[in-house]
C-alpha cells in the first residue's frame, strides 16, 4: 500500500492517519483490506488507550478511489468482495474496544464520513465538508453505516443527506449531531489532542465496557444482560475502582493501573 495506511503511537494516543493525499486519502480495496489487521494490532497495544483517526494532507477522506469502480465492480462476485472487505473494514472500526476519535480536516465524503461515524467521536475543522454521495452515483449503503447515520442525526436528516448527496457545511454538521465539536483549522490539532489527554486519565476500565453497553443499546437492549450485570460487580472488585476510590479519599488525582 505504500504506507496509505499509517499508524503511530505516542504517549497514551495511537493515530491512524489516512495517506494518500496526492488523492485525497481515497480509500482503496487494498486500505479497506488493511484496516481491520490494523486496528486488531492497537487493540492488543497496551501503551494505546485512545486511537485517533485522521487524514494526512488537510483531507480527511474523498471516498473511496472512483479509480477502482470498473475493477471491483465488474461482476456480481468481485462486488460482492468488495462490498464484504469495506463492511468488514468499517464494523471493526466500529467495533474497536478503545475510545476513537475522528479528526476531520476538509472533505469527508462517501467511505469517508463513514469511517468517521464508526468513531465515537467526531470533531472537526470549521472549514471541514461532509456528506454521503449514494445519491450521486446510484449506489446503495449498506444498513450498518446507514445505521450509525440515524444513530447520529436522527432519521429525517439522515434521509435528507443520502437523498439529495448534498456537501454540509462544519456549522450545520455540529446543528445536527453529525459531528461533536467544531474549532478553528489552526486549533483543531489541540483540541483533538485535548481531548484524547481527557479520556486517557480517565479508568480504561470504564471506558471500555461503557462503550460496549451504549453499543448494547444502540442495538435495541433495555435491561442488563448477564455480561453487563458481571461488569458492575468486577468494577468494584477492580485495581482502577480501588484507585479512584483512594485518590477521592486522598484529594488527588487517581492514576488508573488498567490498560
Amino acid at each position: 500500500m505504500n504506507d496509505a495506511l499509517k499508524v503511530e503511537v505516542a504517549g497514551d494516543v495511537a493515530t491512524l492517519t489516512l495517506n494518500r493525499p496526492e488523492k485525497k486519502n481515497a480509500l482503496t480495496l487494498a486500505m479497506w483490506t488493511a484496516l481491520p489487521g490494523l486496528l486488531t494490532g492497537v487493540a492488543s497495544d497496551p501503551a494505546a488507550k485512545v486511537l485517533v483517526v485522521r487524514g494526512a494532507g488537510g483531507t480527511f477522506a474523498a471516498g473511496a478511489d472512483i479509480g477502482e469502480f470498473e475493477t471491483v465492480y465488474a461482476t456480481p462476485e468481485s462486488t460482492r468482495a468488495y462490498f464484504d472487505r469495506v463492511g468488514a473494514a468499517m464494523e471493526a472500526l466500529a467495533t474497536f474496544e478503545k475510545p476513537t476519535v475522528a479528526m476531520i480536516e476538509g472533505a469527508c465524503v462517501g467511505g469517508g464520513l463513514g469511517l468517521a461515524l464508526a468513531c465515537d467521536l467526531r470533531i472537526a475543522a470549521t472549514d471541514a465538508r461532509l456528506a454521503l454521495t449514494p445519491g450521486k452515483l446510484g449506489l446503495v449503503y449498506s444498513l450498518p453505516d446507514t445505521r450509525r447515520l440515524v444513530q447520529a442525526v436522527g432519521l429525517s436528516k439522515a434521509k435528507d443527506i443520502l437523498f439529495t448527496g448534498r456537501l454540509i457545511g462544519a456549522e450545520e454538521a455540529l446543528a445536527i449531531g453529525l459531528v461533536d465539536a467544531l474549532h478553528g483549522p489552526e486549533a483543531l490539532e489541540a483540541a483533538v489532542a485535548e481531548k484524547t489527554v481527557q479520556i486517557a486519565a480517565a479508568s480504561q476500565w470504564t471506558a471500555r465496557r461503557a462503550k460496549a453497553i451504549v453499543a448494547l443499546i444502540a442495538d435495541g437492549e433495555t435491561a442488563d444482560t448477564d455480561e453487563t450485570a458481571r461488569w458492575l460487580v468486577e468494577a468494584v472488585e477492580g485495581e482502577d475502582f480501588r484507585e479512584g476510590r483512594d485518590a477521592f479519599l486522598s484529594k488527588r488525582k487517581p492514576v488508573f493501573p488498567f490498560r
